[in-house]
Parts: structure tokens; sequence; C-alpha cells
């Protein structure tokens, strides 16, 4: 990097910088925790030769500490497979049910930006699709930040609801069903082939927020990949040309995984033990009547805490499905 001729190479200094980037975020925080772990033992020698309580404490409370950090830096090693390191484009989509399944898909939404948030990761939205009552149809948020795929890979699938429902005036228990899906953000050094004779593009008027000029003008962006049926809608910017730009993105995005997925026949490790993403094939449960139980049913990790859970607690889930995906290789590799 510190060649005169390092950057006449603009995207190969780009990819260079990412993968110096990706490694340093691998290596620095292992660094960081050996060099406390050392801090921690002179501290706890100097507590027993001067038989020092308070000293005890302070190490007992850095133990605490770096246990957690141990256990952080054990899940992101088992990120070790291809854009676990990068940003996700995240997608909701409502299943059959109308409203109820509208307003299910919209606290999944809400739940996965206040996850993402708490987590530190920058949410965008790039297009809401209200529902006619409540709630929406579908929703796509730009996560931005590392190893947001390598987390949110493990939400892939149909998400089941039950509770009283706040639509039936009789009070009745409804089940209600919505997908979630999630693809990579695709660096420059990941190249997919687009031909334009292949994609179907559609303007339309943005809707939802957004003021008079959301309202009067076709700013939004619906493109169509006609060999795979793929299909983008992007709303999030005021220009056309933004629009395009970022939906052909996320296009190029959802193509790369569907190839991926498709030569790779793993479409059971990514998605569920069916291998699809089809009503009757959830991947967790949300049961909120007659009891309150939220149930992974990929890894039998289950919490009665629903409130905590539908506000974003969802590293838990995440780290059991990564464990058994880890688990699942190991076995298969010594078969």
């Amino acid at each position: 990097m510190t060649d005169a001729a390092f950057w006449d190479d603009q995207e190969t200094a780009q990819r260079v910088i990412r993968r110096l980037k990706y490694v340093k975020g691998l290596v620095d925080p292992v660094e960081e925790l050996e060099q406390a772990m050392e801090d921690a033992l002179v501290l706890d020698e100097l507590a027993r030769e001067e038989d020092d309580e308070q000293t005890r404490q302070e190490v007992a409370q850095r133990a605490d500490v770096l246990e957690q950090r141990v256990e952080r830096l054990e899940v992101q090693s088992l990120l070790a497979e291809p854009h676990d390191a990068s940003s996700a484009f995240l997608s909701v989509h409502a299943g059959a049910g109308g409203t109820e399944s509208c307003d299910w898909a919209a606290m999944l939404l809400r739940m996965y930006s206040r996850w993402a948030e708490s987590e530190g990761y920058e949410v965008e939205s790039i297009e809401t699709s209200p529902g006619e009552e409540a709630g929406i149809r579908s929703a796509t948020i730009h996560i931005k930040g590392d190893w947001a795929f390598g987390y949110l890979k493990s939400e892939i699938g149909v998400h089941r609801l039950v509770r009283i429902s706040p639509f039936d005036s009789s009070g009745r228990r409804h089940t209600s069903f919505a997908a979630v899906d999630a693809v990579p953000e695709l660096e420059g050094d990941i190249t997919v082939e687009l031909n334009d004779s292949d994609i179907e593009m559609e303007f339309a008027k943005s809707s939802g927020p957004g003021g008079q000029h959301a309202n009067k003008t076709s700013s939004a962006v619906r493109l169509r990949h006609v060999p795979t049926g793929i299909t983008v809608f992007c709303q999030s910017e005021r220009s056309q040309h933004k629009n395009r730009a970022l939906a052909l993105k996320i296009l190029e995005a959802k193509l790369y995984e569907f190839e991926r997925r498709k030569r790779e026949e793993e479409l059971e490790e990514l998605y569920d033990e069916k291998g699809e993403i089809a009503w009757g094939s959830q991947i967790r449960s949300y049961v909120l009547q007659p009891y309150q139980m939220v149930k992974d049913l990929r890894t039998e990790h289950k919490t009665g805490d629903t409130a905590a859970v539908l506000d974003g607690e969802l590293t838990p889930f995440m780290e059991a499905y990564l464990r058994q995906r880890l688990e699942q290789k190991t076995g298969a590799a010594n078969q």
C-alpha cells in the first residue's frame, strides 16, 4: 500500500483494502484478547502477593468480561463461509392470511431492525409495500456492518406466529406466516453477468412517507430477471437513477446467491431441513397464546421471554444455529 503505484488501479486497491480490513477484523480481536488476559494474570499475581481483596474483586470482574469476549470470538470463528463478513440485504414477505400476516411481517421487520441496531449495525430501508389495512406485504432493509450476513443467514425461512388476533372482534386465536430472506452485499471482486435483454424494468410512484416528491414522481424502480423470475423493488432514493443502481446491486446479490445455492445443491443448509421456503416448513414458531414460547424447530433452542425476542434479542438463536451447522459439518467430515 505504500507503493506509489498502488492507487493506479483503483478497483484492485479497494479490493486489497477490503481484504486487509477483513483480516484485521479477525486478527485484532484475538491479539487484544491475549493482551487483556496477560494483564489480568499480572493483576491476579499482584492480588495474591499483596493479599488485596479489592484487587481480587477487580480480577474476578475482568475474568467475567474476558469470558464473554472469548464466547463472542468462538461464535465469530464459526462464520467462515464466503461472504459471512459482508453486510446484508434482508427481506420480509407476508404469507397467506391477509391483515394478520401483514401485521406479522411488520413485527418481524421491527424485530430485525432492533436486533441490528442493538448490535451496532446501520439499518437503511430499501423498499416497503404496505398492507391494505395494516402491516406490510413486503419490505427490504440494508443492514450495514461486518458479519451481518453471517448472522442473518440463520434467519432464512418461514416464521410462524400464534396469538389472539387484535383484528378479530371475537378474540379468536390465529396462526400467521411470513418468510424471511437474506443475501450478502457483494463486493467488487465478485461479478455476476447481467444481460440487459434478461431484465424487465418498470417505474412507479413511491409509496409510503416521502412527501410530495415521492407521490408525484415515478422514482421507484422494479426489476425482474426473466430467466429466474427474481424481482427487486427499490424506492429508498428520490432519484430514479439511484433507485435503479441500488436495485441492480440487490438483483446482482440475489442472482449470485441463486447460482451459488443451485451449484452447490445446499438449499437445505441455507433454509430448513426440507430445503425450501414454503408454508408449513417453518424454521421457528412464536407462540403468544395460550402460552408464551419462541422455539427454533431446527436447533430446539427456545425461550419463554417472547417480548425480548420480538424486541430484537435474537443472537442466542443465531448462535445455536451456527453451532449446529458446525457440528453437522464436522460430523459429515468424519463419516
